[in-house]
């Protein structure tokens, strides 16, 4: 029998919970509720176990705790004034991924909510709303779903138990007491039907892993801005997955029911004008009356889901022909302007995500009193009529209370603000000042001095009486009850506490008036007083005003005081008229607060997220000692300020981090937690650099003297001895502690874009050890150069990047060196080593960037005081051993200039590869990636991180062309991420095609690359949504594992031979290498896809093939099938030649090493190199031949110098009958000779080709693999279609192109239509272009030097007019580009190479052998675009009359004497 809404709550709850907690009230007993349960069914096993806990002690805390113990669906019975209190734990429930179901009745209560405060006898009477508790918690990250009778309680409880469940996220089902009608429905309990259909043990595990894997994190909600922070950290589940998931829930609950629910629901007629929007709770009455009187012309949107809002699916609800929304919705019980159901339809229609067709409706906002139960067609009807925007739909309703009034409704302050400040703290409130007067919009300048003497003093008497008490308590000549006592005692000891001081003061106010006629002395003062024992929330409202001078303003005086005192600062400036005049902006108040270290701060915009005002104000009061919550509210200066307008500025400030939400709480710091959370993406410059290690007032006054003059002088003064005092002390802590351990303390800062300058640190660490002093060691960039004043010695070793540029991780600090002209060093000693290569831009007047930033450093370091230990050391590429032979120079020489003797008897530690150690330290590739993805504050990872995420398939990258933009907005680079995809021999699925399109889509840059390597690659990735992307693309079958690092990586294949029979061979073979190959550690599914493969803390792993430190660099795989070249098989480290028997079957495969593209430029040391052929081998002993192969490669590749790390390098250092003989050594059988084959070219055979099965293949040319849509040329979407209706397969070319595989005859006519439509049918190019490549390059590769793919298509458009003239226009030409001399695009076997030495400036090598069988040569060095086509042209002229027939445009420029033929690798650099 269920008799009320709790009981069907909890039917449901018992029914599919592990664990239920039902919290009790004076006015609501839950726990009834299931004592009267007659039917126990539970599908959880043992059946859960209930908890019964009290309102008034904090029962949510508990609440949190254990759901994050247990790891249990935790199921809650309550009412809805237990809600905001809660405010805290539900953020921090949500954060920890906890499946909590909270299921509440709301109901009105009286505002005051039974406080005992004597001073607000005005509140008597006044009521909150029913929805008031549900609305300010809609933003802790809570899914919520609303209910408008019994009924559906009953089933969405079940609908979100499972759906907690089944995405690791919070529910909270709310019905409204008043309106649910349970008297009069009959309830159907179908829950032994549907809890099992709806959840499984499989789920309840499945969650339980889920959240093992959640850490403690910042409280930061996925519902804050639901946009921004779709793919939160650890892949909580995104908006869009839990909408999905609810729909896909109620789709199972309606075929066990017959029950129908959407999310999102439209009830109505096709074509209405007007259409009514709802939550579902307190909708009954209006759906009714709109059925009744006006089906035909109005509609009705009944939001069963409101959190997360689906903008999307709200608008694709709505009819396209409504003209006018009315959105109705409950009176809040605090004033804002506008209501948030209001606000969110208002700004769906204005998403970027979502777009609405046509003309956007009219918008009005109706607000019903009370549940709405009492609404009429009268009041339908002047909702229709109205032309208000805003109105109260039912005026005739009588609270059933005296007043709807609150205390501050008569204020001339019409914020919101305010009225959250009752609403939370009600009886307890106490506002000094501010509140009637106009000062709180900024328009006067009232000072909070009055208010804070005022509340000095009411602290003060609370204070005496608290004294009063506890001598009372003492004084044992005093005839008082124990119990009274023991109230008195236990108040006094919890007077700070506001909940334990209402409690125990309660218990005493009782005694004390049992007693009253009794009372004498001190007795009867304490009964006199009774008012303090309540502890009020004393509260200060000022404006933005008092921001511009913080002293003066009294602000200072304040939060100096360390009194129990809150401040609420209202700033209304837009964002888009915001002062820039630096003489006059304001201070920040925030960060001179945060200073003073025992001050809490909060920055908030209750239109960004009302539940982070109300958690800041709760945790304000809460902190024993000063407080400030700073609080956006922009008011645009129009007469008629619309809500999107407001909306707009909001997103504006909070997006920009010019008004960044966050909250500092020195209280956490004593608990050892991190004081500072960060609630918003984005963080303005100067709070971040606080937060690093500085105070914000010398910031300003070091970098800003003129600013320096504005500031008022008192603080000024105040502020600076402060931080010279801080900075002396901890300058002489650190010098003590360091001094009292060993010798003289040092710290090594490295810059380093490689591994060498990073390596050369790590060393000096180790070998400082060993002389007794203490060394620690870090990126330059993690330093401030005023950190340098606290230094007595600082070695610097630092590696030249680009044209004498500093690394990346360098380059910040260099900035500040360079533009400082004071710095406190005249104590500081340094030593720079630097790293450079004096022959790498060998014309004369270059000479000035080897090892430049050294140079620099060094002479700035002397120009500001610091006093140098030894001279400057410059290592260089070229010496002999590398910068090794100016290492070992120096080296000895710094540690005699410490005073270290030459150590006797002592062996230094060996060189050991800084790779290697990062490798083994790693723990098998897991780093700290995992904890790197939850840190919401950048969107970075950190640099070792990015080292191991290679071989996950990830580069970390920025976007270059906005790089000395965001350094002007005190941003930090745009970081993002590529991915690559593993796709072995480059085959592809149409599912799988259409699985990358879309997440190109969703989580990156909306492009596809079709990489050089038959692979996948994505661009643009950041970092929150780096997760779902690996995800997604697992989810298809493909993965990123070993996509790139030290690891063998993606192997391609031929991937359209003339025997199509022969291709599935060679391809199987190349899929089932591929897998033999993989790294075999768990770090990546643990990390990626959330996997746990062995409980407990300790992580079992081992890498049978690699070991702990894997290859010494990377390892390439190539199956080339004659005549066709197009992998380029002697350019990789290993291939296969595939061999055919007579029928054309596959006999075997001839085995090539010692291939690989990389070099340096003008290190002669690194050359490209052709590779070997070495063997014949059958196809099954081809796969272990390629294992034993990459192991000789694993034990004697160069682990010291990932320059020389290539199996090439091995293989000339060694010779070549050496790894012949290394190699049989490990196998079992016996290789045979190289068998005879032939190749012609290299080349894609573009348009469509038959092969011998019958079937056909269409080969498209995709400019430089990027598969965009433009609009004359709508690729992306054109091959979207196509895989929509293909059965055969998409194959990616090693020339970025792609092949549309294996289409059968009656299809061919549907993709050649296709192909034609979107224009991917053009191949009247050049032969020039259909055969030129480019890597990427900018904007995003990290080591280019210039432009390469949006480069390539506009430098050979500049030939083609020539190649037209002379006859050339179908002749194929290999060209090939890169934007550094990596070689990504394999250049160094073209017939023309352009290799990027600069921005706008390439080397140009010449003479490749066409089907890739020879090297080029260096012709030319760093030509721009007018010398390339200068030098090129008359060539192209003189090839097209001179050439033999049959000959290539290599062979032509060799014969000619253009440029010698490079005949190995050694002799590349040969010019002579």
């Amino acid at each position: 029998m269920v008799s009320t809404p709790f009981d069907a709550l909890a039917q449901a709850a018992f029914a599919s919970s592990q664990a239920i907690f039902a919290v009790n009230s004076p006015t609501s007993h839950p726990a009834r509720s299931i004592e009267r349960l007659s039917d126990k069914f539970s599908i959880a096993s043992p059946p859960p176990h209930v908890t019964t806990l009290q309102a008034n002690a904090d029962p949510f805390q508990k609440i949190q705790v254990a759901a994050a113990a247990q790891k249990e669906l935790t199921a809650v019975l309550a009412t809805s004034d237990v809600l905001l209190p809660a405010i805290p734990h539900l953020f921090k429930a949500a954060s920890q991924r906890s499946a909590v179901v909270l299921h509440v009745e709301t109901r009105e209560r009286d505002a005051t909510n039974n406080s005992n405060n004597t001073n607000s006898k005005e509140q008597q009477g006044s009521v909150v709303p029913s929805n008031a508790d549900l609305m300010a918690v809609r933003q802790t990250g809570f899914a919520v779903l609303t209910s408008d009778n019994t009924q559906a309680a009953f089933d969405l409880g079940l609908v979100a138990q499972a759906a907690a469940v089944h995405t690791s996220t919070p529910f909270l089902n709310a019905v409204n007491a008043s309106s649910s009608g349970s008297e009069k429905q009959q309830i159907k309990l179908d829950h032994q039907k549907v809890a099992p259909a709806l959840i499984t043990d499989k789920d309840f595990e499945a969650h339980k892993e889920r959240q093992a894997a959640v850490s403690e994190i910042s409280l930061s909600s996925l519902y804050l801005n639901p946009k921004d922070n779709a793919a939160s950290v650890l892949a909580a589940a995104s908006p869009e997955e839990i909408y999905n998931k609810v729909e896909e829930l109620l789709a199972v609950f309606k075929k066990q029911t017959g029950r129908s629910y959407s999310p999102i629901e439209y009830q109505g007629p096709a074509n209405p004008k007007t259409v009514f929007v709802s939550l579902a709770i307190g909708s009954s009455t209006l759906g009714h009356l709109i059925q009744k009187h006006h089906q035909k012309d109005v509609g009705l949107i009944k939001i069963y889901l409101y959190r997360p809002w689906s903008e999307r699916h709200f608008l694709k609800a709505l009819p396209a022909s409504v003209e006018r929304v009315v959105v109705f919705e409950q009176a809040p019980a605090a004033h804002t302007a506008w209501t948030p159901l209001f606000l969110d339809v208002s700004a769906s229609f204005h998403a970027a995500e979502t777009a609405w067709e046509g003309e956007i409706p009219k918008i009005v906002s109706a607000r019903y009193r009370g549940s709405g139960a009492d609404l009429t067609d009268n009041d339908v009807k002047g909702a229709l009529a109205s032309d208000q925007p805003s109105f109260v739909i039912n005026p005739h309703y009588v609270a059933q209370a005296a007043s709807l009034s609150t205390p501050l409704q008569d204020s001339d302050v019409d914020t919101p603000y305010i009225q959250m400040l009752n609403q939370v703290f009600q009886g307890r409130l106490n506002i000094e000042n501010g509140v009637k007067t106009n000062s709180v919009w900024g328009s006067a300048q009232q000072s909070p001095e009055f208010g804070y003497g005022s509340l000095v003093t009411k602290v003060a008497a609370r204070a005496r009486f608290a004294e009063l008490v506890s001598k009372t308590v003492q004084d044992s000549a005093l005839k008082i009850s124990e119990s009274l006592r023991k109230a008195l005692t236990q108040w006094h000891l919890n007077r700070s506490d506001s909940k334990l001081a209402k409690r125990h003061g309660d218990e005493a106010i009782a005694l004390l008036q049992e007693a009253k006629e009794s009372l004498v002395g001190s007795l009867a003062e304490i009964n006199a007083q009774a008012a303090h024992f309540a502890k009020p929330s004393h509260w200060l409202i000022g404006a933005d005003s008092w921001a511009f001078d913080i002293a003066n303003s009294g602000v200072h005086h304040v939060i100096s005081s360390n009194a129990d005192i809150n401040l609420l600062i209202l700033d209304t400036e837009p964002y888009t008229a915001r002062t820039k005049n630096p003489e006059y902006r304001k201070k920040d108040i925030g960060l001179y607060a945060m200073n003073y270290g025992s001050v809490y701060v909060a920055s908030v915009a209750v239109y960004s997220s009302y539940s982070h005002v109300l958690h800041a104000l709760i945790e304000a009061d809460q902190y024993q000692g000063p407080s400030i919550v700073l609080a956006y509210l922009p008011r645009p200066d129009e007469e008629n300020v619309s809500p999107i307008t407001v909306l707009k500025e909001t997103k504006l400030a909070v997006d920009t981090g010019y008004w960044p939400l966050y909250r500092w709480n020195p209280a956490l710091d004593e608990k050892g937690e991190e004081p500072f959370r960060l609630d918003s993406e984005r963080i303005k410059q100067d709070l971040q650099q606080f937060l690093e290690r500085e105070n914000h007032l010398s910031l300003i006054l070091q970098q800003n003297p003129d600013l320096a003059r504005t500031l008022t002088h008192s603080v000024e003064s105040e502020t600076q001895a402060r931080d010279v005092a801080l900075k002396k002390k901890a300058k002489d802590d650190f010098a003590k502690l360091m001094g009292g351990l060993g010798g003289p303390p040092l710290l090594i800062l490295f810059g380093s874009d490689g591994s060498n300058g990073e390596g050369l640190a790590k060393r000096l660490v180790k070998n400082a050890k060993l002389r007794n002093l203490n060394a620690r060691y870090t990126a330059m960039d993690d330093v401030s150069i005023e950190d340098l004043t606290l230094e007595k010695h600082v070695i610097f070793v630092v590696s030249t990047a680009g044209q004498g540029e500093f690394p990346v991780n360098a380059r910040e600090f260099w900035k500040a060196l360079s533009a400082a002209t004071e710095l406190g060093v005249s104590e500081t000693k340094f030593a720079v080593f630097s790293l450079g290569d004096s022959h790498y831009w060998p014309r004369e007047e270059d000479a000035i960037f080897y090892n430049r930033p050294g140079k620099e450093l060094h002479a700035k370091l002397v120009e500001l005081g610091a006093s140098p230990l030894i001279d400057l050391g410059l290592g260089d590429d070229q010496d002999p051993d590398s910068f090794e032979t100016a290492w070992a120079v120096w080296e000895p020489l710094l540690w005699e200039s410490l005073g270290c003797k030459p150590l006797e008897g002592v062996v230094e530690e060996p060189k050991k590869s800084a790779d290697d150690a990062m490798k083994v330290g790693s723990n098998f590739l897991r780093g700290t990636i995992a904890e790197g993805l939850l840190d919401e504050s950048t969107g970075q990872l950190a640099e070792t991180d990015t080292k191991l995420t290679k071989f996950h398939g990830i580069y970390q990258q920025d976007d270059r062309d906005l790089r000395e933009e965001r350094k002007k907005q005190g941003l930090e680079k745009a970081f993002s991420f590529m991915v690559r995809v593993r796709v072995p021999g480059g085959v592809a699925t149409p599912a799988q095609w259409l699985a990358m399109d879309s997440i190109s889509d969703v989580t990156a840059n909306g492009t596809l690359k079709l990489t050089t390597r038959q692979a996948f690659q994505f661009h643009g990735v950041v970092k929150r949504n780096l997760k779902k992307n690996i995800q997604l693309i697992n989810k298809s079958l493909l993965d990123t594992l070993a996509a790139c690092g030290d690891v063998n990586r993606n192997i391609m294949c031929n991937p359209n031979p003339h025997q199509s029979d022969l291709h599935k061979q060679v391809n199987d073979f190349a899929t089932n290498l591929s897998s033999h190959l993989l790294p075999k550690t768990a770090a990546y599914r643990e990390i990626w896809l959330d996997e746990k493969l062995v409980k407990g803390e300790a992580v079992v792993d081992h890498e049978p093939l690699y070991g702990p430190t894997y290859l010494p660099r990377k390892f390439k795989i190539v199956v080339a099938v004659p005549p066709n070249n197009d992998v380029d098989v002697f350019a990789h480290d290993l291939g296969y030649i595939a061999i055919t028997n007579k029928d054309g079957s596959l006999a075997g495969f001839n085995v090539t090493v010692g291939g690989g593209m990389g070099m340096t430029h003008g290190n002669k040391k690194t050359y490209p190199r052709l590779a070997d052929v070495i063997a014949f081998c059958t196809p099954e002993q081809a796969i272990e031949t390629g294992e034993k192969v990459m192991l000789v490669q694993r034990d004697f590749g160069d682990r010291m110098n990932r320059k020389h790390a290539r199996l090439k390098y091995t293989i000339d250092d060694r010779g070549i009958e050496w790894f012949k003989a290394e190699l049989q050594s490990r196998l079992p059988f016996q290789l045979e000779e190289p068998r005879p084959f032939k190749f012609t070219d290299n080349a894609d055979r573009y348009g469509w080709t038959q092969g011998q099965d019958k079937l056909w293949h269409y080969c498209c040319y995709i400019e430089n693999g990027r598969v965009k849509d433009t609009p004359a040329e709508p690729h992306k979407t054109g091959l979207r279609e196509i895989a929509k209706i293909h059965q055969g397969e998409f194959r990616l070319t090693p020339n970025q192109h792609l092949i549309i595989a294996n289409i059968k005859e009656s299809e061919k006519a549907r993709i050649q239509a296709l192909l034609e439509q979107y224009k991917l049918d053009k191949l009247n190019y050049t032969g020039a272009m259909l055969n030129a490549m480019a890597c990427v390059a900018f904007p995003t590769c990290a080591l280019a030097m210039a432009e390469s793919e949006r480069y390539l298509p506009t430098l050979v458009t500049k030939f083609e007019n020539t190649l037209e003239e002379v006859g050339l226009r179908d002749d194929a030409i290999t060209i090939r580009m890169t934007g550094c001399p990596n070689g990504c695009a394999r250049p160094y076997v073209a017939e023309i190479a352009f290799v990027g030495k600069a921005y706008g400036a390439y080397n140009v090598y010449l003479g490749g052998g066409h089907h890739g069988e020879r090297l080029n040569k260096l012709y030319k060095e760093s030509l721009t675009e007018a010398e390339i086509v200068a030098e090129l042209t008359p060539m192209i002229r003189r090839y097209a009359k001179e050439r033999h027939d049959g000959e290539h445009f290599g062979d032509f420029v060799i014969r000619v004497g253009i440029v010698k033929a490079t005949k190995t690798g050694k002799d590349f650099h040969d010019l002579s």
